[in-house]
């Protein structure tokens, strides 16, 4: 059987990550990629093969490629992702999928009319242990769930990165760091009921640092924080009536992790992978493509829109609205 082809649009860094780690995958290769600069294109493809092109146009109509990796920054996605989509191409984008939950929605409606593929590539859903997370959630051995805490915060603010800092990119924590425990609590309590948050900001208007209380209609609640300022520990713990779970750092890259019941008794769930982590979502894309599914399970588009519209009302709340939004 023949390899699934990539196209890799937008060849930055998190496109390297992805493109290593596809090594350690049978039956994967990269067959194209597009910058808006050729030279960016064929400096990628030199190192991770593939046809390089000079604009994403191009890429999109390669008949060789199976699928694409939108890598591009998060304000790029929806016009990329869409460009694809309606080439016929199968979509696997980068978290955060848009930069509001309207994008997402049109990026959905797109892949509907055009009958293709599409997923947020939130690979730590994919992941080993977080599969083992929900394992033992829905097994019911911590009991009724009722409070949930994960914290993600990385040493970047003063980095001066664009991406981050720049209104005009979306900046900001929330979406590029927030994302994980966002999506964390989401995968075990769904969404919220009602959300109160609060932030600093910088002086160009993004937040450099929020945090959140989600409380849900059965009483749970998840205490989750997000920031560019400094270190944080990036652990989460999932606490129920019988014991509770906790994920070490960094919580949603691959983790050891264990289950501490009331009574003493530990459980441990060592670290045992190899590789970057992002492998687990391209293979489960395949397996989509190549049954002709259009979304996935583990994280299917409403999901995703779902978790958009979270994003947005903790925007909402802490005043932050970046300038390219109507």
């Amino acid at each position: 059987m023949s390899d699934f082809k990539w196209g890799i649009l937008g060849p930055g860094g998190i496109a390297k990550a992805f493109a290593e780690d596809l090594k350690r995958l049978n039956g994967h290769s990269i067959s194209a990629v597009g910058s808006r600069t050729l030279g960016n294109a064929q400096s990628f493809a030199n190192t991770f093969g593939g046809t390089a092109y000079g604009s994403y146009e191009e890429l999109v109509a390669d008949p060789q490629v199976d699928a694409i990796y939108v890598a591009t920054p998060h304000p790029a996605h929806k016009e990329n992702v869409i460009l694809a989509l309606n080439a016929g191409k199968p979509v696997l984008c980068e978290k955060p999928f848009a930069v509001n939950a309207h994008e997402a929605e049109e990026m959905v409606k797109a892949a509907q009319k055009n009958n293709v593929a599409l997923m947020e590539a939130m690979w730590a859903r994919f992941l080993p242990h977080y599969a083992k997370v929900r394992e033992i959630v829905a097994s019911g051995v911590l009991g009724k769930i009722h409070t949930i805490h994960a914290d993600h915060g990385q040493r970047l603010a003063d980095q001066n990165i664009p991406r981050l800092v720049e209104p005009s990119l979306a900046g900001g924590a929330l979406l590029d760091l927030g994302i994980y425990p966002i999506s964390f609590a989401h995968m075990i309590l769904g969404n919220p009921a009602k959300i109160t948050s609060t932030a600093v900001l910088t002086d160009k208007g993004v937040d450099a640092q929020t945090s959140m209380i989600f409380d849900y209609a059965d009483g749970a609640q998840a205490v989750l924080n997000t920031t560019m300022i400094e270190q944080t520990p990036c652990r989460a713990v999932v606490a129920g009536l019988n014991g509770w779970l906790e994920i070490d750092r960094t919580f949603y890259n691959p983790a050891s992790m264990r289950v501490i019941m009331n009574d003493g008794v530990v459980t441990e769930y060592p670290k045992a992978y190899v590789g970057h982590g992002l492998r687990e979502q391209a293979e489960v894309f395949k397996q989509l493509v190549t049954s002709g599914q259009l979304q996935s399970q583990i994280l299917n588009w409403q999901d995703t829109v779902d978790i958009m519209k979270t994003l947005d009302q903790v925007r909402s709340q802490i005043g932050l609205k970046y300038p390219f939004e109507l």
